[in-house]
């Protein structure tokens, strides 16, 4: 968990929800009155954020106490109880919302995970997140992949090199993108694996032929043309599949017998766990 991030994260959020003051809790709630909540499952899936979730109590009010009873990456069934927290209340409910929007998303994220994990289980092909998601909350998403068994592809535009589409055709093809690429490497020193996007025979039998890069891309390759392209690389390359896939198909893409499947389904398109935090009376 990098707290460091995560507490600028946490600060913006509440700084956003808060403002001024929890104007009703003040209103309504004499100071220095204590209480215990819980966190109640009201659906199926997988839990995430558990840990998140006691560093914002814990960011909002030090002296809050968290008790967890089910640990993150745990399957979860309605009634089940997460944790408790016990302390001030009028803090337990400046950090209310935010805990829910966050392990609710988390959670709905690791659940679709954990189905595609499952959905591969006997072929040797990995799912991967992409960077479609949600602005300010990548972090939280990516740990949410992780948690529910999937692979974090790269971060950001920062810590990997790939070379899509338009950067081929701005760079005026495969073999200058790649050669390219290497220059920049060199000249930064950055130590970046190299990963190249390919939308057909054509540019894959140039990226062959061209070499450096660490893993090829195919991106909207038909079933077939899949197995076609997986057999021309030989196990030269690490091989990712792309585009249009899902959890109705993706078992036929692994069984074309990619590394990995790539979903940005997985963070852009969530339902979230129902999961609610009651006052214990």
């Amino acid at each position: 968990m990098d707290k460091e991030l995560l507490r600028a994260f946490i600060d913006n959020s509440l700084a956003e929800d808060v403002g001024d003051g929890d104007h009703t809790s003040l209103a309504t709630i004499p100071t220095g009155t204590t209480g215990k909540a819980k966190l109640l499952v009201k659906d199926r899936g997988i839990i995430a954020g558990v840990e998140l979730a006691q560093y914002i109590f814990e960011r909002v009010n030090p002296n809050l106490k968290v008790e967890v009873f089910i640990q993150d990456g745990t399957e979860v069934k309605p009634k089940d109880i997460v944790f408790e927290v016990e302390g001030d209340a009028i803090s337990i409910l400046t950090a209310e919302r935010l805990v829910l929007n966050c392990m609710q998303r988390m959670s709905g994220i690791a659940t679709n995970t954990d189905h595609v994990v499952d959905l591969l289980k006997g072929t040797n092909t990995q799912v991967l997140d992409t960077r479609k998601t949600t602005p300010g909350m990548r972090y939280l998403e990516k740990w949410a992949v992780r948690i529910g068994g999937g692979v974090n592809h790269r971060f950001g535009l920062y810590d990997m090199i790939l070379i899509k589409d338009n950067h081929v055709d701005y760079s005026g093809g495969i073999a200058n993108a790649i050669q390219n690429a290497h220059q920049y490497l060199e000249t930064t020193g950055k130590k970046l694996a190299v990963e190249i996007e390919v939308r057909n025979f054509d540019e894959l039998e140039e990226v062959i032929r061209t070499g450096g890069v660490d893993r090829i891309l195919l991106d909207n390759f038909n079933f077939a043309d899949l197995k076609q392209a997986v057999n021309m690389i030989e196990g030269r390359y690490i091989t990712e599949a792309s585009g249009g896939i899902n959890v109705d198909n993706v078992r036929d893409y692994a069984n074309c017998g990619v590394d990995y499947v790539s979903i940005g389904a997985l963070t852009h398109s969530v339902t979230c766990l129902d999961l609610s935090l009651k006052a214990v009376k």
